[in-house]
Parts: structure tokens; sequence; C-alpha cells
């Protein structure tokens, strides 16, 4: 398996013959991003599907599989152009097998912000393959259940989020191995703050964080 972190939550996942990609933002670099099997989206902010380039998307992708949130496939019709019958809705409890790879989806609700800010679903991904390490890609959410995880990408900094909280997430799901995503509001003093936070508390010992922003793709 490769992962390449294209910026904020976005990465895309090589293995077992597939390309997927999950969660292509506003704050992400995904533009030239070719031959995808499927394109994922955990939930419909912008920051994880960005409306104004998602036909391009798809004009360059015209093989890729569309599998997003429920209720993200509805708000996206309009924005799909000519691709909105690609479009398919994911809902929780779902496995969609792609080739040898299966995709999992776990969790319900949107972290909460605030009483006054309108909570949305979300669903948490767990990509897995024979032979390869199980990764889990949580979305907006800390709260979902998705059973042994090998790879870890973590949102490190958000409106909803407490590095505390953060580093109780990792504890709970004990990865063998973190990736930081979720980074785009932070400025490099502070996402090292942060990464170091999860470094030395998210497991007794610590636990291993592998930083692959700028890197390119890295096998695991």
């Amino acid at each position: 398996m490769q992962i390449t972190h294209l910026g904020h939550s976005c990465v895309l996942l090589e293995v077992a013959d597939q390309r997927i990609l999950i969660d292509p933002g506003n704050f992400s670099d995904f533009a030239d991003v070719r031959d995808l099997t499927a394109i994922l989206v955990t939930h419909q902010h912008p920051d994880h599907v960005d409306p104004a380039q998602l036909a391009s998307l798809l004009d360059d992708n015209p093989q890729a599989r569309v599998l997003l949130e429920p209720q993200t496939a509805d708000s996206l019709a309009e924005a799909a152009g000519s691709h909105r019958d690609r479009l398919e809705g994911m809902p929780t409890g779902t496995t969609v097998d792609l080739g040898a790879v299966s995709v999992e989806t776990v969790g319900q609700r949107h972290a909460f912000i605030h009483d006054f800010v309108p909570r949305i679903d979300n669903t948490g991904l767990v990509v897995r393959a024979d032979g390869e390490p199980t990764v889990f890609h949580p979305g907006d959410a800390l709260d979902a259940e998705p059973g042994p995880v090998d790879v870890l990408l973590v949102p490190v900094s958000a409106p909803w989020a407490r590095i505390g909280d953060t580093v109780t997430f990792v504890r709970r799901l004990a990865p063998t191995r973190v990736v930081p995503i979720h980074d785009g509001l932070l400025n490099d003093t502070g996402r090292s703050v942060y990464l170091g936070h999860i470094a030395t508390f998210g497991a007794d010992g610590g636990v291993e964080v592998l930083d692959l922003r700028g890197t390119g793709a890295t096998t695991f």
C-alpha cells in the first residue's frame, strides 16, 4: 500500500490495483490526480469535498466510482453537472468492494461544534485488503468504532477538536501508526506542537507518527 497526503484531509490510497482518493476538499491539491478507481467523501463540508472542483475531477477520472455519505451525495447533484448519476450514497454500515479492496462505513454524525451550528452526518471509512494494513479515515468525528486499525488518519486541528480528545481517540483505537490529516488551519509551529502531543501521549511509551506532508507516495 502507498499513501499520499494531498493536503488537509485529502489522501490518495494505492492498494491492490486500486487508486482511491478520499475527501478532495478546497484546502487540498488534487487537480493533477488521474486514473482513479474510486473517489470517497466522508461529509459535505467544502474542506472535504470542493463543489467548485468536483465536475472537473470527475471529467478527469471517468472510470472512478463516486461514493459519498448520503446527505453529501444529495447536496452535490448540481455541482456534479452531467456526472450527477455517478454519485452513489454510502450509508453507515455499508461495505463496498472495489476489486480486492473493501471499504466499510462507520459512525453517523459530524462532531459537535456549537448549539448554533447545524450538525450534519459524517461517515468514517475503513479500508481493508488482504495482506495490507487496515486504514481508517474518520472524517470529522472521533466516536466511531472501526475495529482493529493499523494506520489511523488523525484529524489534528479543527473547530470541533481539542488535542485532549484527539489523544484519547488515538489511545482508544491503538493503531500501529498515525498519519496526521486535517491540518490546514495550523501554521508550522502549531502543527509541530500538536504532532508532538499525539506522538508522546497517544500510547503508553508513545506512538509512531508518520508525517506525510510533502513527501509524496509513502509505502506501508
